[in-house]
């Protein structure tokens, strides 16, 4: 894992893709943000769930952390369909169980979907 003050690389690709970025909070609890960021990780992680992203088309997925703060960055092509997509990733068996696994940790409803609790970011403000 890469130290947050050396900053972070980014994937290139030879064609142009879009992101997409959401922001979630977890419970305002150390040891369920422990868990929450441990869950996240090699060994712990599913690796059907992210066959399953990687389905969809999306080519980069990364969660960022402050307290308990996050926010999602997803890039895809140009032409990705994000609500057609993001369905057909919500009626996956292993996405599903995968939303209940982590719903403990979320400041949000343990029954809402993905995109009812992930919330989609406007960007307002790109460097000139």
């Amino acid at each position: 894992m890469e130290k947050k003050e050396f900053g972070y690389t980014s994937k290139r690709y030879d064609f142009p893709t879009k992101r997409y970025y959401q922001t979630l909070d977890l419970k305002n609890d150390a040891n369920l943000i422990e868990m929450y960021k441990q869950r996240h990780q090699k060994g712990f992680y599913w690796d059907e769930v992210g066959a399953g992203i990687r389905e969809i088309g999306v080519l980069e997925m990364e969660i960022f952390i402050y307290n308990q703060h996050l926010v999602m960055v997803v890039e895809t092509a140009l032409d990705f369909d994000w609500e057609k997509s993001f369905e057909k990733l919500s009626e996956m068996p292993i996405q599903i169980k995968w939303e209940e696994y982590m719903a403990m940790f979320q400041d949000a409803d343990s029954k809402a979907s993905s995109s009812e609790k992930w919330q989609r970011m406007e960007r307002i403000f790109q460097l000139p």
